[in-house]
């Protein structure tokens, strides 16, 4: 599978801000694995930009954890820290698990959920199709999402945000080895849907360990 290509420029974006961009790209697909140094100077290069709004982008991916600043050199993308793997799939477990339970508090907000769902899984089918790895991870993200949304708790809501970028780079790193892992996890997407309207949170529950472990364990 390919990766997708760089985030393309926003009118009116500032020079830090497009920096942040293409840095935080660079690290969350994985093509700056973790461990690599790297310098202000090799990302002003590619954007035509001063070392001084990179050195702002650095800054803001530090404190996201994502880099680690090296006077004098530059930075390094920060590896996955041990057990926060665990961690982040430990939350989504119990983030969705709930969700889903209090979806089914309201039969009649069901056929919708269902439909997003269905909406979202057939977007990350076109990326499976295209062969695009990134966009493949940034739409599996999005449809674990729209559970969450669907269970309108706010907070759950707003904590699985946070999550976002730590799924990306655990999926692209965990579906990039074993591109034929990922019919597979199309497969389970779809069987978690036929779940969620068989109304059953029991089996719902049970599918999503499984699709968990099975991606990421």
């Amino acid at each position: 599978m390919q990766t997708s290509s760089y985030p393309a420029e926003t009118p009116g974006q500032s020079a830090a801000d497009r920096a942040y961009q293409l840095t935080k790209e660079l690290v969350l697909s994985g093509e700056l694995p973790g461990g690599h140094l790297f310098s202000e100077t090799e990302i002003a290069g590619r954007l035509g930009l001063s070392r001084t709004p990179v050195r702002e982008a650095f800054v803001r991916l530090q404190a996201e954890e994502l880099l680690t600043l090296v006077p004098k050199r530059g930075a390094i993308v920060a590896p996955v820290p041990p057990g926060e793997g665990e961690d982040v799939l430990d939350a989504r477990e119990a983030i969705e698990t709930a969700a889903l339970r209090r979806l089914l508090r309201t039969p009649e907000r069901i056929p919708a959920a269902i439909a997003r769902m269905r909406e979202a899984l057939e977007v990350q089918r076109g990326y499976a199709e295209l062969g695009d790895l990134n966009a493949f991870a940034e739409a599996d993200e999005l449809f674990h999402r729209t559970l969450v949304a669907a269970g309108d708790n706010a907070l759950l809501i707003r904590f699985y945000t946070g999550l976002a970028d730590r799924q990306r780079r655990m999926n692209i790193a965990a579906l990039g080895p074993v591109p034929g892992h990922i019919p597979v996890v199309l497969r389970e997407h779809g069987e978690l849907i036929d779940i969620i309207e068989s109304g059953d949170e029991v089996a719902f529950a049970t599918a999503l360990r499984a699709h968990l472990d099975g991606t990421h364990r």
